[in-house]
């Protein structure tokens, strides 16, 4: 077992817990690290030479120590590339960006650096003329990025051989990229991840194991889901990305190198697939899809088959690292590769291919299509596949904005111009508040702290204002709003940031051909405020109590708020103590351990890579709650009540936790869950006296083996019946109960095709939460509402002498769901004194 008591970076009751990460420290130049003696400063290494292999050759996986060599090793040997390392990983590892571009760039990249920001906030620019010049001076700014899924390993492979290139060629084309373009190439934005596979890689090379992903997440915490968290930014690589991205270099375009499965199309470019997100502007969708199709038809021109457009991902969701941009006027751009196993090459048939049906190839990927004009027929696929079609990509992006280079700069700037100018519209809210005295100071502390980190300007109230938050409202009957609250403008650079942030999503009813509900690419609803529990109003008018009248910030009219008592949130420098614990001129406390009382907690951790065990690890090191990962092994043991409180069971269905891994896909030590001894000693630890927590479908696993007098009603419905993917719903909660202390009567909580449950024996069971009666979607999708409402949410169940704990959603979705946390810190305790009656 292993035994957890972490006192990780806590987060600050004060907005400055997000926005104040150390700054990158060093400049680009001060970074330059020394080659070894031997290495002449006039030679410029290949790949080759270094490694000992070229990047994308069968069965060769370069690490992270490999990469960062090769990277320093070109800094210093190239005037075309500097490295920067901007922070450190979950893991401790340093974490790289290479700059490219032209020697004369490099030379002067604070220059280029300034430009950015001044193009990025129109309101910084005195007048046309001055617009003009920082246009004709400007260089376009292009982000690549690699691996961010570790199990996707080409693309960082394929960043060596890519600075290299850029760094050794001399052709025309070349050295206009490098001119009017500066590249931010990341090799990995996930380290670790890069560290965890390659380990596992080569210690099952000649195994029947090899190319199976590593039986662990690649990311310490989330996994697959590191690139779900670029708005809550709670992972560290994501808030130094973020930071460096806007907060520092304000990027043009943005390019998330990925892969996909291994028997569908051989690439995918945008165009992107509907629907798009309405806050995302028109001229952005547009953008993205002609730097697609260039992508795609050089491409083709390079005699690459089965390529297509128009499929799978959409730009709907917020969350990811290629969407982040669309919301900060950037152009972003996602490649999804084909992938082998891992380094090894693999054979696909064309009956493979044939079967593989998704949104937008709903014919297999063997039948061309307007989309897919000229699928591959199968064969021999390897990683050097992979990396050709990935470095056409990027130079692809790179040849098109250098040469239209004032174009997007000019574009660029206009749509944050158009973002800060735009009157509101007569029922369009002119600012978001957020109110002080809530009682939850740190939701609303990390809450605001998200927003500043990622460029969304907040503003405090240093004075009483009256506030009317509803359209027409008359301005004389305004609301009183004390000091100390919050407000967060829709004039600003990234009003899309805000608008996708606040508003409440609507996502439009889609069906396929035979009826059944078209899935989102990933979630459908995410509305922050809701997710976090905190209150949030629309404000349609100001009125200082002196006097009344109607405010419309305007472009020309951003001075006024001075007036109006407002002082900005700016960032807030921070240092770290002896601690580890994040301090500023202001006190900040960490957060306290939310147990009331000591537990003995066990989380179950198995090999099949949980994302919602990571998250839930993440929960419980944010909050300092003790904790020991409890294995399979553990399980199978028995004697649970004699090590534990409580177990928690995150979110995994009943076959995973007993079944596990299939045997022989992976050595014996990972496969075969808890198997029945392991559900056996569950039920024993419950009987002597335990509490066992499920969350969402791990509910099923004490449902049916410990024939609890519950059943999920939604269990077997079609989705042309029900469908509720990645939504908030609305909650009716008993206040009375131990589990529901501190909570309000109505709560919103995270579905993504979670449960409902009916309950049978009224004295064992009490139900908690219920979904709301009526008007139960909050934000997302849901279909078949009736199968829901009034349903039970979340229940205890007495067993024996213990307890069991199910709830039907998920309490603590990617760690975004912060107004539901108290209910998973009552249900560990039992309320204030650990009973139940």
């Amino acid at each position: 077992m292993h035994f957890h008591s972490f006192s990780f970076a806590p987060l600050a009751l004060v907005i400055v817990f997000l926005c104040g990460l150390s700054a990158p420290g060093a400049s680009a130049q001060q970074k330059r690290l020394a080659a070894p003696p031997s290495l002449s400063t006039n030679q410029i290494p290949a790949p080759r030479a270094v490694l000992g292999f070229t990047p994308g050759d069968d069965r060769r996986f370069a690490d992270w120590k490999q990469i960062t060599n090769y990277f320093k090793l070109l800094d210093d040997a190239s005037s075309r590339v500097t490295i920067e390392t901007v922070g450190e990983t979950t893991l401790g590892r340093p974490l790289l960006v290479a700059l490219v571009s032209a020697p004369e760039n490099i030379r002067d990249l604070g220059k280029y650096k300034e430009i950015q920001r001044r193009l990025a906030d129109p309101r910084t620019v005195r007048n046309d003329a001055e617009r003009d010049r920082l246009i004709r001076e400007g260089r376009t700014i292009v982000v690549v990025s690699c691996s961010i899924h570790s199990t996707e390993v080409v693309g960082s492979q394929m960043s060596m051989q890519l600075a290299y290139e850029l760094a050794t060629a001399r052709d025309a084309e070349t050295i206009e990229m490098l001119k009017n373009t500066i590249l931010l190439l990341i090799p990995s934005a996930n380290p670790d991840g890069n560290a965890i596979v390659a380990d596992w890689y080569r210690r099952t090379l000649d195994t029947p194991h090899e190319g199976t992903e590593p039986p662990e997440l690649y990311h310490h915490y989330a996994g697959h889901d590191n690139n779900r968290d670029w708005f809550m930014l709670n992972l560290k690589e994501t808030q130094i990305l973020t930071r460096l991205f806007w907060k520092e270099w304000f990027p043009q375009v943005v390019f998330d190198v990925h892969q996909q499965g291994a028997t569908g199309s051989r690439f995918f470019i945008p165009p992107f697939y509907d629907p798009p997100n309405p806050a995302i502007a028109p001229l952005l969708l547009r953008e993205v899809g002609l730097i697609g199709h260039k992508i795609a038809a050089d491409l083709q021109s390079a005699g690459v088959r089965g390529v297509v457009t128009n499929a799978m991902y959409d730009t709907w969701w917020h969350g990811g690292f290629r969407t982040a941009p669309y919301y900060h006027n950037s152009i972003g751009i996602l490649s999804e590769a084909a992938s082998a196993k891992l380094m090894t090459p693999i054979n696909v048939t064309g009956a493979e291919l044939e079967k593989t049906m998704t949104r937008g190839m709903p014919a297999g990927a063997l039948q061309p299509a307007t989309n897919f004009p000229d699928p591959w027929p199968g064969g021999l696929w390897r990683p050097r596949d992979i990396m050709n079609m990935e470095l056409i990509s990027v130079r692809s992006v790179l040849s098109m904005v250098a040469k239209y280079r004032e174009r997007y700069l000019r574009n660029f700037y206009q749509l944050g111009r158009d973002a800060v100018s735009a009157r509101p519209a007569p029922d369009a809210p002119l600012a978001y508040l957020i109110p002080a005295g809530q009682g939850k100071d740190e939701n609303v502390a990390k809450m605001i702290g998200a927003l500043v980190a990622q460029g969304v300007e907040v503003h405090r109230m240093n004075q009483e204002l009256h506030l009317t938050h509803a359209p027409r409202e008359d301005v004389r009957k305004a609301h009183e709003t004390p000091g100390g609250s919050y407000l967060v403008f829709l004039a600003q650079p990234y009003r899309a940031n805000v608008r996708a942030l606040f508003e409440r999503q609507v996502y439009p009813e889609r069906r396929t051909a035979g009826g059944e509900a078209e899935r989102p690419y990933d979630v459908a609803g995410w509305t922050l405020p809701l997710q976090m529990g905190v209150e949030v109003l629309p404000v349609f008018s100001i009125r200082e109590p002196e006097r009344a009248w109607r405010l419309s910030l305007t472009y020309r009219e951003q001075e006024v708020r001075g007036d109006l008592g407002l002082r900005y949130e700016a960032d807030v420098p921070l240092r770290l103590n002896e601690r580890g614990q994040f301090v500023s001129r202001k006190a900040v406390s960490p957060i306290p351990n939310p147990l009331t009382r000591p537990v003995r907690l066990g989380l179950y951790k198995s090999w099949t890579n949980s994302m919602d065990e990571g998250w839930t690890r993440f929960v419980f090191d944010t909050f300092n709650v003790p904790y020991t990962s409890l294995r399979d092994r553990d399980a199978r043991a028995g004697n649970l009540r004699a090590l534990f409180d409580v177990i928690v069971l995150p979110d995994m269905t009943l076959k995973d936790i007993v079944e596990g891994r299939e045997a022989g896909k992976y050595p014996a030590e990972y496969v075969g869950g808890i198997g029945e001894a392991g559900v056996k000693s569950l039920r024993e630890f419950v009987e002597a006296g335990g509490t066992l927590v499920c969350f969402d479908s791990a509910s099923e696993l004490a449902i049916k083996r410990f024939g609890l007098p519950v059943r999920n009603s939604l269990e077997g419905t079609k989705t042309s019946e029900f469908y509720c993917p990645g939504s908030i719903l609305g909650l009716d909660v008993d206040t009375a109960h131990p589990i529901a202390r501190g909570m309000s009567r109505d709560v919103n909580a995270y579905f993504i095709n979670s449960s409902a449950f009916e309950v049978g024996d009224s004295s064992r069971v009490r139900v908690i939460a219920r979904y709301a009666e009526k008007h139960v979607l909050r934000s997302g999708w849901l279909l078949g509402e009736k199968y829901l409402a009034g349903k039970a949410a979340l229940v205890e169940v007495k067993f024996g002498k213990g307890r069991v704990v199910l709830f039907g959603f998920r309490p603590q979705h990617r760690a975004q769901t912060w107004g539901t946390f108290p209910f998973i810190f009552n249900a560990i305790t039992g309320g204030d004194n650990g009973q139940t009656e």
